[in-house]
């Protein structure tokens, strides 16, 4: 019995069930973790193209700023921040991303100056990794860490002194229109989102493009040889003391498909190269593609509760996946809007096939 009693306070006084007096060293006690600087909000300096860099021409109606945040992995993250020239009292606000592999002097930067000119607040932030935001090493894209970063855009709208707090929205376009989705669904104060010409990159990247055409053994033959070709590759990064990039648009795509065609005219041209795009470059790190791989981000879309708007082109290659993404949202408040004869890359910067009065009546109906 003495000896059952010993062991069970021996194995209380490890589990802290049981406090006993002790001493500290002194030393030791001036010691405060959770004031270290480890504990702290602490943003990154990033080196920031002063002068106008965007691919598209800046709006006079507009006042622009670069401003940075971080998310909560410690990722500075850095953005262009659009809003009205002449406006009074607190605006609603819209964060963009998008798409993937670009940056925000892109796209995303075009949404954000359009939506601003109609009166929000607006930041394009590159997402970690990429761009000029922070975060080592260089062209890494995860599942988690990028969804992270719409909801650390959504806490720096939160906390301006010009902003509405409960009149937040968000913007996803292509690869970013998945992690616009799975942001609203853990993030109560997205308010509205729209996604524009998505991809679900964890699907595409799991089993390939048009997944649809193949049956499960021929996926499940698949993914098992990119789990083996995609960790071979790990252990070579690690022994080089390097990342293998997977290649952004190639520079022949004459043999290609349409799609690859239509990406090439974006970002290999004056329409859209930028010098920090990694489409318009060596693309991301290879083995990036193992997370999306085990992490569906589409998984808890059926919870989202407020409202979304999904936009997408008739003939755009990508169009199945804003349709299957529609089919899991519940409630009234969901909207699926095909765009006629528009493909992919149209709703990246054609001013006549993006739905701008769309989602402008959208937003200003649901923040």
């Amino acid at each position: 019995m003495k000896r059952s009693f010993k062991k069970l306070l021996t194995g209380a006084l490890c589990l802290g069930v049981i406090g006993v007096p002790f001493t500290v060293d002194a030393a030791k006690a001036e010691f405060d973790p959770m004031n270290a600087p480890s504990f702290k909000v602490q943003a990154e300096k990033l080196e920031l193209e002063k002068k106008w860099d965007k691919v598209f021409q800046k709006s006079v109606k507009i006042n622009h700023r670069k401003v940075t945040f971080v998310n909560r992995y410690g990722i500075t993250l850095a953005a262009d921040l659009y809003e009205p020239r002449n406006y009074s009292g607190k605006l609603p606000a819209i964060a963009v991303a998008g798409p993937f592999g670009a940056v925000k002097e892109q796209s995303s930067g075009l949404y954000a100056q359009t939506m601003a000119e109609r009166g929000f607040l607006t930041i394009a932030f590159d997402p970690s990794f990429t761009g000029e935001s922070g975060g080592l090493p260089r062209f890494v894209a995860s599942p988690d860490i990028n969804t992270e970063d719409f909801c650390a855009a959504v806490d720096f709208l939160s906390t301006q002194t010009n902003v509405d707090s409960n009149r937040i929205g968000i913007i996803g376009i292509c690869g970013w229109g998945g992690f616009a989705l799975n942001a609203a669904a853990i993030d109560t104060r997205i308010k509205a989102t729209v996604t524009t010409t998505m991809y679900d990159m964890s699907r595409v990247t799991a089993n390939g493009y048009f997944d649809y055409e193949k049956d499960a053994a021929t996926i499940a033959k698949e993914r098992q040889a990119a789990r083996e070709r995609l960790n071979a590759q790990r252990t070579a990064d690690y022994r080089a003391g390097t990342y293998e990039r997977a290649g952004g648009v190639p520079e022949d795509v004459s043999q290609m498909p349409q799609f690859v065609k239509d990406y090439y005219a974006y970002y290999k041209t004056k329409r859209g190269y930028h010098k920090r795009s990694l489409n318009s470059h060596a693309g991301w790190n290879s083995t990036s593609a193992l997370s999306f791989m085990n992490m569906p981000l589409l998984c808890y879309s059926s919870e989202i509760r407020t409202p979304v708007l999904i936009i997408h082109g008739e003939k755009a290659h990508s169009r199945y996946f804003s349709e299957d993404a529609f089919k899991k949202l519940t409630g009234t408040n969901k909207e699926l809007m095909i765009i006629p004869g528009a493909n992919h890359i149209d709703l990246y910067d054609n001013m006549n096939a993006i739905p701008f009065d769309k989602i402008t009546q959208f937003f200003k109906e649901n923040l």
